[in-house]
């Protein structure tokens, strides 16, 4: 089964470089290295351009920083520009707050297949051990097994069995497909098959169901789900969540595109 020759990582950020630091000094450290790192950044000042600035002069491999003006949330427009940036034949969606394990690059590619997407999966951290590794630049990869068990019945992360276990290539695909629980925090997907439905819609204003709308119009398009479980999970520290004034339309968009079987993003990696 043929996997991706070049991965391309597209981190989005916004004002968070400690955050940011966090995940791609993690990126560093993959024991895959064959990809390269773009930081899609959704208008963020001085102080991430010069966090990037400084990773860039350490990078082991190809990192490079796209920035879009801010307008307020635009998601989707950054992840495009970060997809247009990008050589790689499969674009792995990360965000700027979440810490990869080391052999994340690793396993999304030994799971990339023709015709699929990679839903990743994540562990939360609470905001108190995210307070603590960013603070005392604690280095998740290297947590031992009485660590994750000790933050597991403290609290601090909200689940162990997918750091301890590792799933083989096998039963992840299903012929029921479902939208829901995918996220663009932890995704991969062909770069053809983004290119087939033209990316994500920059339309989508506002958090909420940009990455849903995705993964709807790629199932419309024939891309399926590949459940990335038990071997690609990320450490997503914690941080107050969006304001969702724009969740209700944006999930009504999305139902109706299901339902019409759309596959065409109305603004997105083409020119309009």
């Amino acid at each position: 089964m043929p996997q991706a020759s070049k991965i391309s990582v597209i981190i989005t950020t916004y004002n968070r470089p400690d955050a940011l630091t966090a995940v791609v000094e993690a990126c560093f450290a993959q024991s895959d290295q064959n990809f390269e790192i773009i930081i899609a950044d959704d208008g963020s000042g001085h102080n991430t351009r010069d966090c990037v600035a400084a990773l860039q002069a350490r990078a082991p491999m190809p990192l490079r920083h796209v920035w879009q003006e801010d307008l307020g949330f635009r998601a989707a427009r950054v992840r495009n520009l970060g997809t247009l940036a990008a050589d790689g034949d499969y674009i792995l969606f990360l965000d700027g707050d979440c810490v990869p394990q080391r052999d994340f690059i690793a396993r999304h590619r030994q799971l990339s297949q023709r015709g699929y997407l990679v839903s990743g999966s994540r562990i939360l951290l609470s905001e108190a051990l995210t307070a603590r590794t960013l603070a005392e630049h604690i280095d998740l990869q290297r947590l031992g097994l009485g660590d994750k068990l000790r933050h597991r019945f403290s609290g601090g992360i909200n689940k162990v069995l997918q750091l301890l276990l590792r799933w083989p290539d096998v039963a992840r695909t299903s012929k029921r497909f479902t939208w829901r629980r995918i996220k663009s925090c932890n995704l991969g997907v062909w770069r053809s098959d983004l290119e087939l439905v033209n990316g994500f819609d920059e339309s989508f204003l506002g958090w909420g169901h940009e990455d849903s709308d995705l993964v709807v119009r790629l199932f419309n398009a024939g891309v399926m789900r590949k459940d990335g479980a038990f071997a690609t999970e990320v450490f997503h520290l914690w941080h107050r969540e969006n304001q969702r004034d724009q969740e209700s339309s944006n999930r009504q968009v999305v139902l109706q595109r299901a339902a019409d079987k759309t596959t065409q993003a109305t603004r997105g990696l083409r020119p309009a």
